[in-house]
């Protein structure tokens, strides 16, 4: 029987940005870092079984030099687009990722940007921060608008987008959805094609995975089918979106706005016009990282590691 249970958590600073999480909780022999350089990788996992992720990129010339001990790799999220599979498959090492932990809290920071976005919050913030009070002592400025009876596209309806769903729902707006397999349409949901979803959308939200087949899968072609009221919604993964495009988009007024807690590039370079679009909502990749959230995600990576020392590996993505 296998007795080695050395774990290695490669970023945990990445989790654990207020101390709350106790790694030291995965396996009686874990080695915690807080960041790990690809310079610094290899050195770190000798002689380890198991290593854990988050967001970090574990390539196949790195994975080619991983040692003979390593056996498994935990993705310290849902998705694992950072983790070659194929590359690991090769060298018999399992990759299992953390399932619908995070599925509410990721939700309704869509739903949140959403509501935002509707009575253009961010410049009411911002107006307020530079001294400007006219909203209060003259007449709103802003537009403002109820969401029900909009339409709300959503992108790929699993865990997390049947979860917007239905809050969408519960705030009385009309569901159309995009997905590889096509429910049965209700009375206030349709199952439609992507072009045809993103022409009738008050709102886009996105919650597919990051394939070669989605990257830039909202351009510049598919921006221009959407209205000029309507809004993008991005909490999944930023390489969804040509960040380019939508930032001429939104600079033109082909869109009205978006809501942007995932980005191309994470952290957005200094001089991003993002960070200073009136029509923009963007904050830093936070949908899962409420307390009780990472909580659940540690209990999981746990549950993934000893189940996996234990001959019954759990949340298998490497098959």
């Amino acid at each position: 029987m296998e007795t080695n249970q050395k774990t290695v958590v490669m970023n945990a600073g990445k989790m654990n940005f207020d101390g709350s999480m106790d790694f030291q909780s995965l396996s009686p022999d874990t080695t915690v870092y807080d960041d790990t350089r690809p310079d610094e990788f290899i050195g770190r996992i000798q002689g380890a079984r198991a290593i854990v992720t988050k967001e970090l990129p574990v390539t196949a010339d790195l994975i080619e030099q991983f040692p003979d001990s390593l056996q498994l790799i935990v993705e310290a999220g849902t998705g694992f687009n950072n983790i070659d599979i194929e590359a690991a498959k090769k060298r018999g090492i399992t990759v299992c990722n953390i399932p619908a932990y995070s599925s509410e809290r990721v939700a309704h920071t869509a739903i949140m940007m959403m509501l935002c976005l509707s009575s253009t919050m961010q410049v009411q913030l911002k107006m307020l921060a530079n001294g400007d009070r006219s909203n209060f002592t003259e007449h709103l400025k802003v537009p403002h608008c109820e969401v029900n009876g909009k339409t709300l596209g959503v992108v790929g309806a699993g865990n997390i987008g049947g979860q917007v769903v239905k809050v969408a729902q519960s705030l009385g707006m009309r569901v159309l959805i995009c997905k590889r397999h096509q429910g049965t349409d209700t009375e206030t949901i349709k199952y439609v094609s992507f072009e045809e979803l993103m022409k009738q959308s008050d709102y886009v939200s996105l919650h597919c995975p990051l394939t070669a087949d989605t990257r830039h899968i909202v351009n510049a072609d598919t921006l221009k089918l959407m209205k000029p009221t309507a809004f993008l919604i991005n909490t999944s993964r930023g390489a969804l979106v040509d960040e380019a495009a939508l930032i001429e988009a939104l600079q033109s007024g082909t869109i009205a706005g978006a809501g942007l807690d995932v980005q191309e590039q994470e952290p957005p370079a200094e001089d991003n016009p993002l960070y200073t679009l009136d029509n923009v909502i963007m904050t830093p990749h936070m949908g899962w990282k409420g307390y009780e959230t990472r909580q659940r995600l540690l209990a999981i990576i746990r549950n993934d590691i000893q189940g996996f020392f234990s001959g019954k590996p759990v949340n298998v993505v490497s098959d």
